[in-house]
């Protein structure tokens, strides 16, 4: 088992690999829709272990196991396992990489959490989102859904709203846009939810533009992408949230104010910050961004695999 095909942060990947994940995503999606039955995967087992709710996530991991032809098992919910009794996550995961799964998916509150389950299973591990840390593999899904948007990743002006503090996503996308050329990051957020000051560093570092503003209308008409995302009301007092809620809505009306509608994009689940009178619009991109999940989660298990 190759230990180098853990996914724990969206940094491993070098703009070569992005591309070459995208190829991959773009071949399976050929062959699936052409309705080939796949069996590349076949006599494999992918677990997946969210110790935190998930729905298209982890939804999106087993019916990518499962369209390449291999088997899934599942956790399962906290109250039917002996998580319930008090035990702690890492022993589950001894426990479950015992059994030698082929591929462990991981998704759990703590920061840092999936780099140390990667340390404890034998089995590669995904990271599917660790608190407000990382989740790579929706930075990867979000960028295939850009290029098949745009038909190019190079020169995207990305505005990102919301919650830029704890959302785990905006981290993992920017990384993964970084590795690419004249790209420019408008970061949207009240001060209190700015992107966390180890995310800035490293696309200080990389060179990748970006601007922090307060209002999405000084940067609407510039944006290629508008990547709206929800206040991380879990990871937040309620305080805080209450105070922030009405800060950002996305509706209809208030994009038909715009001479230039950007693609929309969200990670879902969406709660209030994107109104569903947007569903509309040929711009609202965030279900397909979803379907481009599974084929994007295919080519990643069919690399870890070597199938």
């Amino acid at each position: 088992m190759h230990k180098e095909m853990d996914v724990v942060s969206a940094l491993q990947f070098s703009r070569s690999d992005v591309e070459k994940l995208i190829a991959i995503a773009e071949e399976l999606r050929r062959r699936v829709e052409n309705g080939e039955k796949l069996e590349l995967a076949k006599g494999r087992i992918l677990f997946t272990a969210f110790f935190e709710p998930s729905t298209r996530t982890r939804l999106s991991f087993q019916f990518a196991m499962a369209k390449l032809g291999g088997n899934v098992i599942d956790l399962g919910p906290e109250e039917v396992t002996s998580r319930a009794k008090g035990e702690s996550p890492e022993d589950t995961l001894r426990t479950v990489d015992s059994y030698d799964p082929d591929i462990i998916v991981v998704r759990h509150r703590e920061p840092g959490f999936a780099a140390r389950a990667a340390e404890i299973c034998k089995a590669p591990v995904v990271n599917a989102g660790d608190g407000y840390n990382e989740h790579p593999t929706q930075a990867l899904l979000d960028v295939y859904t850009i290029w098949r948007s745009l038909g190019r990743i190079d020169g995207v002006t990305v505005g990102v709203m919301g919650d830029l503090k704890y959302g785990r996503t905006i981290s993992s996308l920017s990384y993964i846009l970084s590795n690419f050329r004249d790209v420019t990051i408008y970061f949207i957020s009240p001060q209190a939810l700015r992107p966390r000051e180890e995310v800035l560093k490293i696309l200080d570092q990389r060179r990748t533009r970006y601007e922090l503003l307060e209002k999405p209308d000084d940067a609407m008409e510039k944006l290629d992408i508008l990547y709206v995302t929800r206040l991380q009301k879990e990871r937040m007092n309620p305080e805080e949230y209450e105070r922030l809620k009405g800060s950002y809505i996305i509706t209809y009306e208030y994009l038909s104010r715009f001479k230039k509608i950007p693609m929309i994009m969200h990670p879902l689940p969406r709660v209030w910050e994107l109104t569903t009178d947007v569903d509309v619009l040929p711009q609202a991109i965030y279900f397909e961004q979803a379907k481009n999940g599974l084929y994007m989660r295919m080519a990643l298990i069919k690399i870890i695999l070597g199938v």
